[in-house]
């Protein structure tokens, strides 16, 4: 599988990112469907330190246990959570980040993590304090690179200028085109890569799309009506006969978009998402054309 540079770092992932969140709690059953996407050429894992209250992590350190250099691993922190209270509050301060990094490591058993991402933020954020946090896990050999995990243009401006981040994730698909806006261009004059999450945008831009429309699209989807949905689909399915991969290959159009991160509860979803010719990109015409069929909406708020 293609691979693709973080940022300005020396770590190249594939251009499809497995994200861990909807492997749920069965041990076996995660381990199973990590195993099979590793199989098969994806070698980026993302995964956060709230998932399951760790347990997420838990499961993923068990799998890579023997095979830590074929993996590239994202974790997340922040969110300052208790495990027995499963309840959580946002902290991005120094103090948690630097003592949380530990807990992360123990719990996915490896010495280092390959990219460290602060897991959300606001501009009355420590900006600089959390920088500088992130900033010193990298000098000490505990991070390889660092990034953010945000939808906020304003938060993704402020590091954008402030630290050495080389990679942000941030909700991109055909339905949520906001990314295109301002913030796809902005990353790529700076360096810093893009992980598209959510480029399915809950299964609405699947093979499985007309069942997803019904039960999630049903009240609307961002600027979409329910109704903009069928016939968008309608369009759509016209078009192709693989949403699945017309929609990951969507995203990854933009230079910016280093890996398009989607998730799995089963190893058939993988497969969905995979078993198709990653060579071939979307030509510039039909790029086009599927924009033609979507819309180019743009941020409200955190501008």
């Amino acid at each position: 599988m293609k691979k693709n540079r973080i940022g300005k770092s020396d770590i190249e992932i594939s251009a499809l990112t497995l994200g861990c969140m909807s492997l749920g709690t069965d041990k076996e059953k995660g381990k199973k469907i990590i195993d099979f996407a590793l199989d098969i050429g994806i070698n980026h894992l993302d995964t956060a330190d709230l998932y399951d209250f760790g347990l997420n992590e838990e499961i993923i350190g068990e799998v890579i246990k023997g095979k830590r250099d074929k993996v590239i691993l994202t974790t997340k922190v922040g969110n300052h959570f208790n495990k027995e209270k499963k309840n959580w509050f946002w902290d991005p301060s120094k103090a948690y980040i630097k003592s949380e990094v530990i807990e992360s490591l123990r719990r996915l058993q490896t010495d280092y993590i390959d990219f460290y991402m602060l897991h959300g933020g606001t501009l009355e954020d420590p900006i600089e304090e959390t920088i500088e946090a992130f900033e010193e896990l990298k000098k000490e050999g505990i991070i390889r690179a660092f990034g953010i995990s945000s939808i906020r243009p304003n938060v993704i401006r402020e590091f954008a200028m402030k630290s050495s981040i080389d990679g942000v994730m941030t909700q991109y698909s055909m339905f949520d085109r906001r990314p295109e806006e301002n913030t796809l261009d902005l990353l790529y004059k700076n360096n810093i890569s893009v992980l598209a999450r959510g480029p399915l945008a809950k299964g609405m831009l699947s093979n499985r799309a007309e069942q997803q429309i019904d039960n999630k699209g049903k009240d609307g989807y961002l600027d979409y009506t329910y109704k903009e949905l069928k016939n968008i689909h309608k369009k759509l399915s016209a078009s192709t006969d693989n949403l699945n991969e017309i929609s990951l290959k969507y995203v990854l159009k933009h230079p910016a978009v280093a890996s398009a991160v989607f998730g799995a509860s089963s190893i058939e979803q993988v497969k969905e998402n995979t078993l198709f010719d990653m060579k071939t990109n979307l030509s510039d015409e039909f790029y086009s054309h599927l924009k033609s069929l979507t819309k180019a909406i743009k941020y409200d708020q955190h501008r």
